[in-house]
Formats: structure tokens, C-alpha cells, sequence
């Protein structure tokens, strides 16, 4: 009985486990579906609703006969769910994307059923814990407010430690799977003592064997090899090189190259090329100084400080670990280059530098994060550009969907006095806007000047720019549906190919 933690001790540990498993969850999910704030909400709805019924199930149990063994039980049962979890979370959710992308099942179906599958049963486990300590720890009526309160403080003050713990330490330094067992280790070896039989002590033993497993590639890749992979603070990142030494970025779920890096070649034949020439839509020389919102590992970057040498270039990216990449394998580097580990919107706020050009590409695909598409921002990033300044945006958008072109066209339109389009691949839009005259006619009168790499692809620019899209709301940072908008334009673009 001496050995047994004390009540609040295992409350407290329960309480710090069940949150610091809804944000292993989410990151467990996101190389697979994203991070978006869909998925988040899925993982949030699961996780209440089954503790919600874990809670129910608890008070009954405790009712009919609680005890320090039983409540061992369900901590030590809690704890070996968990740590099944990120051994079978891997072919399983292989698997589910393979069949949810056969029926054009999205992030919001897939994210859920991921949840539900991995961490609903572990997490209900743990809801039984709280109302079954409280039975144990009650000794008289008149006690049961004071008892409960104290009870539930000290699980809410555990799930505060979890959620601390999992999201600034274990998942950036240990990763998404070790966190699970790492929490896993925790309730065992708080629940095992209450057990009476020996076979008890062999639960803290195997899930902490289960530590020296070695991690292995989170997510495999059928485009090349994996030669870099790290679950960062902010997402999952992975480098593949293909059998040519081409090297790209990809975040997340994967779906979409976020760098692109190719031996002794500074061009790649996709969007990124377009910054290097759409400046001269409005002028005739370099521009002086370049801001990159949403650097990643480095493309435009290293681009354009190949081609123009004199231009000063501040890349920003809110992802320390995509910089420190960028150097070691995307050859980021240039002579006026300065990068910032910094959050796009704050840094442009805090500068007091002035740009020639703010190029904006700060998608986690599929969507741009709202704070970048609203009406403050573009004001914002006008109040930093130079006098005859420009911004440009990649806008990212499924095959055949303008919306979200339109929106922030609109919404670039209320700040700028012209707004221009180039459409450049099928996917993605470069929307540029200024409150100078911006054509075609200018571009094409400049190509005699640009570097000889460069004139085909101004040339070609030039025949695509055009006036923005008509029509789109204007979004604020009051009202910017940006992720709804995007989904509705996944499901029209999907259905229309069933059709």
C-alpha cells in the first residue's frame, strides 16, 4: 500500500496524458492529411467526446465497486493502448489514404476516422480514471465538493503539463512517437503498483523496451529516396532525393513540393521561376531589395540571388529547421542574403526596412494562412514597399477553381490601385499588385535586359498577364473563411470529375 502514488498523483499523471495524446495525435496525423484547423478539430471533437463517455463509464464502474486495483487497471490499460498506438499508426493510415483518395475523401473524413480509430479507445480508458479516483478518495457527503474540486484541479493542472510538455518538448526533441510512449511509460508505471499480481511489473519494462526501437522513416516516399526527415516545431518535414540528385521540400501530407533544389540549375520549370520576372512589369532595373514571406528551404531565394547579385534579399520562414535545411541541402545561400526565423505577418509588422518587392508564399497546402489574405495584411505589406513597390502572391488552388483567386484578388483590389494576374501553371496563380501601372508591354520591354536564362521566361509572362479575376469577397481579419472556401472548392472540383 506505501508503494501506491498517491490519488492525485495518478489523476494528475491521467490528466497530463490525455492532452498531451490529443497533440501527439494531431502531429501523428499530420504527414498524412495536414495540420489544418479541420484536422485539429477532429482530433479536439474525438478526444471530448470519448472522454465525455469515458467519464460515464467511470462513475458507473465506480459505483458498483471501486478499488485501488481497479482504478491500477484502467491506468496500466490506458497506458499499453497508447503505446500500440504509433506502431499501428503507420500501415494503418497508409492504407486509409489509399482508399479515401480512391473515393475523393478529403482531410476532414480521413482526419476523422483516423482519430476515432488510433486514440478514441486509449482516451476513453482515461476518461474513466477522474470520476473513478473520486470515488476512492470519497470518505463522507459532506466532503464531496471540496474532494471533487480538488480532484479535477489537479487533473486540469496535468493536462495543462501535458499539453506543455508534448508540444514544446517531447515532440520536437524525441518526436511524435516516443511522446505516445513516453506518456504510455508514465501511466504504467503510476498504475502498476496498485496491481497485485507480479505480471504487473512487466508493463513498465515493455513499453519502456519499446523506447529503444529506432524510428525509423515516418512516412515513405514513392518518389525517391528519404534523405532527411525531422518532426519540427510546427510540422512533419521530409527531404527526397530522386536517382538524378533532384532534391525537393515536401511538408505535411506530402501533396505538394514547398522547394525544389536541382544540381548546378537555378531555374526549375514551375511557379517559382515567376518572381524573377514579374518585378519588371512595373520597372526596368533590379529590384533594390526583395522580402520572401514563407521562405521554406530556399528556392526563390538562392534564385534570385544567382541572377541579380545586388539585390538584397530578407527570406523569412517561421520554420527555423526548413532554413537550416535550405543551407545543408538546398544550396540556400546568396551574397545580400538574410534569412529570419520569424512568423511572416509580425516580422513585416516589426521591420522597418521599405521593399521594392513582398513575394508571399506561405501555404501549408492547401491553404494560406487566413492572417496573409485579408485586407489589414495587404495594407500592412503596402505600408512597407518602396515608392513604386510591388507585392506578388502564389496563389495555390485545386485544377479548375478560381475562388480563391477571385477572394484575394478582391481583397488585394480594396489596398492596391492595380492588380494583375499570370496565370503560370494549372495549380497555381501569381496575383501582383502595386499602385503603379503594371502589363505585359512593360515586361516585354524589358527582356532585352534580363539575363538570357531569363528573357524566354519574361516572354512568356508577358503574353499571360492580364487583369484580375471579377468578383470574390473581400476577406478581413475579422471574417476570412480561408479553409472553407478551399474545401468547398476541393469537393466542387471533385465532384465535377465524377460527373
Amino acid at each position: 500500500m506505501a508503494r501506491r502514488p498517491p490519488l492525485a498523483v495518478v489523476v494528475f499523471v491521467v490528466g497530463g496524458a490525455s492532452l498531451g495524446a490529443e497533440i501527439a495525435a494531431a502531429r501523428l496525423l499530420a504527414p498524412w492529411f495536414g495540420d489544418s484547423t479541420i484536422v485539429w478539430a477532429n482530433t479536439i471533437a474525438i478526444v471530448l467526446v470519448a472522454l465525455s463517455i469515458g467519464y460515464w463509464i467511470g462513475g458507473r464502474l465506480a459505483d458498483r465497486h471501486a478499488t485501488r486495483e481497479g482504478l491500477g487497471g484502467l491506468v496500466v490499460l490506458a497506458g499499453l493502448l497508447l503505446a500500440v498506438v504509433p506502431f499501428v499508426a503507420r500501415p494503418f493510415l497508409k492504407v486509409s489514404v489509399e482508399a479515401l483518395d480512391a473515393v475523393e475523401a478529403g482531410a476532414f473524413v480521413g482526419s476523422l476516422l483516423g482519430v476515432l480509430v488510433l486514440i478514441a479507445v486509449p482516451v476513453l480508458v482515461l476518461g474513466t480514471v477522474t470520476p473513478y479516483a473520486l470515488r476512492l478518495a470519497m470518505t463522507a457527503i459532506d466532503e464531496t465538493g471540496r474532494v471533487a474540486g480538488r480532484l479535477y484541479a489537479i487533473s486540469t493542472l496535468g493536462s495543462l503539463a501535458g499539453t506543455f510538455l508534448s508540444a514544446l518538448l517531447l515532440i520536437p526533441f524525441v518526436g511524435t512517437r516516443r511522446t505516445f510512449l513516453l506518456l504510455a511509460l508514465a501511466l504504467v508505471l503510476v498504475g502498476a503498483p496498485a496491481l497485485r499480481t507480479r505480471l504487473a511489473a512487466l508493463a513498465p519494462v515493455g513499453v519502456g523496451l519499446a523506447l529503444l526501437v529506432p524510428a525509423g522513416t515516418i512516412k515513405a516516399s514513392e518518389n525517391g529516396r528519404v534523405i532527411w526527415e525531422r518532426e519540427t516545431g510546427y510540422q512533419y518535414a521530409r527531404v527526397v532525393e530522386d536517382e538524378e540528385g533532384e532534391r525537393t521540400l515536401e511538408l505535411n501530407e506530402g501533396e505538394a513540393i514547398h522547394s525544389l533544389y536541382r544540381p548546378g540549375r537555378w531555374l526549375t520549370d514551375n511557379y517559382w521561376d515567376e518572381p524573377l520576372v514579374l518585378p519588371f512589369a512595373a520597372r526596368r532595373e533590379p529590384p533594390r531589395s526583395v522580402a520572401i514571406l514563407g521562405n521554406a528551404a530556399g528556392t526563390v531565394a538562392r534564385a534570385l540571388g544567382h541572377f541579380f547579385r545586388s539585390t538584397r534579399i530578407d527570406a523569412v520562414e517561421i520554420d527555423g529547421d526548413l532554413i537550416d535545411v535550405g543551407r545543408r541541402l538546398f544550396d540556400l545561400r546568396g551574397p545580400r542574403l538574410h534569412t529570419h526565423t520569424a512568423d511572416a505577418r509580425p516580422w513585416l509588422r516589426q521591420t522597418d526596412r521599405r521593399f521594392d518587392v513582398i513575394y508571399v508564399d506561405a501555404y501549408r497546402q492547401p491553404y494560406i494562412p487566413f492572417y496573409l489574405a485579408t485586407r489589414e495584411f495587404f495594407a500592412l505589406a503596402r505600408d512597407r514597399l518602396a515608392p513604386g513597390g510591388m507585392v506578388i502572391i502564389n496563389v495555390g488552388h485545386p485544377e479548375g477553381s478560381d475562388d480563391l483567386e477571385q477572394v484575394l484578388g478582391a481583397t488585394m483590389s480594396e489596398v492596391f490601385g492595380t492588380v494583375v494576374r499570370d496565370p503560370s501553371e494549372e495549380v497555381n496563380t501569381q496575383l501582383v499588385a502595386a499602385d503603379v501601372p503594371l502589363s505585359g508591354g512593360r515586361l516585354r520591354a524589358a527582356v532585352p535586359d534580363l539575363p538570357p536564362e531569363l528573357r524566354p521566361l519574361a516572354d512568356r509572362a508577358a503574353r499571360r498577364l492580364a487583369p484580375r479575376l471579377p468578383g470574390g469577397r473581400v476577406y478581413t481579419d475579422d471574417i476570412a473563411p480561408v479553409e472553407w472556401l478551399v474545401d468547398a472548392s476541393l469537393v466542387e472540383v471533385a465532384a465535377d470529375g465524377e460527373r
